[in-house]
């Protein structure tokens, strides 16, 4: 019997969409994707964010049509459906760090970065971040964001 292991994810898009050009006419676009959980602490009535960022790769063959590159904008919300992963390696200065990601099978967008009226139509289904501080949404993971051969 086949399984499924698969997830929904709906959430703000933390950096613009970019392209790499992989072996064997494959093509990686990445991009990190925040997920807010909120909640109301019951001891001190505050309310309360945890940010958890996915980084989200769409995987194409070569020559394939790229037009969703156009609306993978910071601050576009997307809703994600796919195969969700863990990967941890090492930092230059000797930290182990771990990564959520997710390799896209599906890709709605349900609110753009900027909204304009005559493109809005077109992205609205596509087939294919409120932090505590602005480090906490500049988290220098996103940077360190890679990929590997064995990834795909």
């Amino acid at each position: 019997m086949a399984t499924v292991f698969e997830t929904r994810l709906i959430g703000n898009i933390g950096k613009d969409a970019v392209m790499k050009n992989m072996e064997r006419g494959v093509v990686a676009i990445n991009f990190p994707v925040a997920h807010n959980k909120n909640w109301r602490d019951k001891r001190t009535g505050e309310s309360k964010t945890k940010t958890t960022w996915v980084n989200c790769t769409i995987w194409k063959k070569e020559g394939a049509n790229l037009r969703i590159l156009d609306f993978l904008k910071k601050g576009t919300l997307v809703e994600l459906v796919g195969s969700p992963f863990a990967k941890a390696y090492n930092q230059e200065d000797g930290f182990l760090r771990a990564e959520i990601r997710l390799n896209v099978s599906k890709t709605n967008i349900l609110r753009p970065a900027k909204c304009e009226d005559d493109m809005t139509e077109d992205i609205v289904d596509n087939d294919m971040s409120d932090c505590e501080s602005e480090s906490d949404c500049l988290d220098s993971s996103l940077d360190d964001f890679t990929l590997d051969e064995e990834d795909f």
